[in-house]
């Protein structure tokens, strides 16, 4: 059972890792360590929650409650997420990132409730969030730029 949970925490941390980059490669505050950390502790606490106590509850009368943990994880990482988002010259900056950690954070807890095929299908589809906006902004300033130069 323990290769199995190592296993876990180690694909979280490389599907975290891989939102990480990309957030490394546009220079953002939240990079690869940030998100690989976040996606490996939320894998941590899942297994922990899911499998820690299992032998404090032996009665029938109690009964153990796997998903408070992972509860406090999507609430507790609002506060990494708070962090992140600036208000700056009437701007605000980092929502992006601030999302991102927070998915990482779910794609970690899918990882150790030992969910791979959703964790990573998540991970694809945030990639892809991410690289198609970009791509569509660019071109939209491409656009703008070159309209404004015809002006």
């Amino acid at each position: 059972m323990t290769l199995n949970f190592i296993l876990r925490i180690f694909v979280a941390a490389i599907l975290g890792g891989f939102i990480g980059l990309e957030r490394e490669y546009r220079e953002k505050a939240a990079g690869f360590r940030t998100h690989f950390l976040v996606a490996l502790g939320s894998a941590l606490f899942m297994i922990v929650s899911a499998y820690g106590f299992e032998g404090a509850l032996v009665t029938p009368e109690h009964r153990l409650d796997v998903s408070r943990i992972a509860a406090q994880v999507v609430s507790g990482i609002g506060f990494i997420g708070a962090g992140t988002i600036i208000f700056q010259k009437n701007a605000v900056r980092g929502l992006t990132t601030a999302a991102g950690v927070w998915v990482t954070a779910a794609i970690g807890l899918a990882c150790g409730a030992g969910m791979y095929e959703l964790a990573t299908a998540a991970t694809v589809l945030v990639l892809f969030g991410l690289e198609a906006f970009n791509f569509v902004l660019h071109k939209f300033d491409k656009h703008r730029q070159s309209s404004s130069e015809r002006e």
